[in-house]
């Protein structure tokens, strides 16, 4: 696929594609690589909608993991990895639901031939119906950080090969938050993380209900939680203020005025921390927002704590009884 995409000494870049029952979305991706990339992986997790034959007659190397071990993205990303060859300097990792924009390969490697300091580069993901629901929206918004140096990347970014190679690849245990992980590890032996001022990939979170941004927002305080655990004594303090964050507002403040309550009933004055919060959000979301978006914005921030905290204590839970979550999933839910 995309054989004409590379010229002989400027680079080459394969692509890791991952994904389950994408359907349509994935023929999308496979399609947006056509002409960008010298050779697409596509790993699939047990899918039941044809999609490994899809992506076959697509031009996709497929990779079918065995299902009967636990699944992790992690771990699929990095049978993709085993799948390819030597050869490549870059790997472009893309989720199976997104649609990569044109001509962003060509300029991640230019600035990798460019910087032979960095690891990683991506870009701008952006949510494909930000205006379906406002889940999608959060979606979106979330992906929207700073340019220039960065801690960490999401699910899509180019790599440099050796430097996967360096790592040992992603830690495939993890069942979230294995990219920023992956970049602790890459940070820590001196690679430079960057994200690029240009349009990357177009992203199909399709959530439409809320017990599905519950669950993502549960996934998020388990990997906050682990992530904190893994590296929060390093230097950047690893995911150790939004586990605090978390905790704090989902677990502390309830239990707290719960107790004081108890005691007296002018202890549940403490709940009014919460709407002094979400004013607080809503005023720091104005600038960008209508007032009744920007109030429905901080709510939900707010809200997440909740489904954050219950997500973080469901891992500190399995690191006392030995036992490691499985998937937390949200686009099934």
């Amino acid at each position: 696929m995309g054989a004409n995409a590379q010229q002989q000494g400027s680079g080459t870049v394969d692509a890791v594609v991952i994904g389950r029952n994408e359907g349509a979305r994935l023929i999308d991706c496979l399609r947006s690589l056509c002409g960008q990339v010298r050779r697409v992986v596509y790993v699939d997790s047990g899918s039941t909608d044809g999609s490994t034959e899809a992506a076959s007659i697509a031009g996709a190397e497929v990779v079918a993991l065995d299902m009967g071990l636990p699944f992790t993205a992690a771990r699929a990303r990095n049978a993709g990895l085993a799948a390819l060859a030597d050869d490549a300097d870059f790997v472009f990792f893309v989720d199976g639901d997104c649609i990569v924009q044109p001509g962003w390969v060509d300029g991640a490697r230019a600035f990798l031939l460019g910087r032979p300091d960095v690891a990683v580069v991506c870009g701008r993901r952006r949510e494909a119906n930000p205006e379906a629901s406002i889940y999608n929206l959060i979606c979106d918004r979330e992906w929207n950080t700073p340019t220039g140096e960065t801690l960490a990347c999401g699910g899509d970014a180019v790599m440099r090969h050796s430097a996967l190679r360096q790592v040992q690849g992603y830690r495939a245990d993890l069942i979230a938050g294995e990219e920023p992980e992956l970049c602790q590890r890459l940070r820590r032996a001196g690679w430079v993380i960057w994200r690029l001022d240009a349009e990357m990939t177009l992203h199909d979170a399709a959530m439409t209900r809320f017990s599905q941004w519950w669950r993502r927002s549960l996934r998020a305080g388990h990997a906050f939680a682990e992530g904190a655990s893994l590296h929060g004594k390093g230097p950047d303090r690893h995911w150790v203020a939004q586990t605090r964050r978390a905790l704090f507002w989902g677990v502390g403040v309830p239990v707290l005025a719960v107790a004081l309550g108890l005691w007296h009933p002018a202890g549940f004055v403490v709940l009014a921390l919460w709407p002094l919060q979400w004013l607080r959000l809503t005023l720091r979301q104005l600038p960008h927002d209508p007032p009744a978006r920007a109030a429905r914005l901080a709510g939900f921030l707010l809200l997440g704590k909740l489904p954050e905290a219950l997500g973080a204590l469901g891992y500190y839970g399995g690191r006392i009884t030995g036992r490691r979550r499985g998937l937390i999933e949200y686009k099934s839910t």
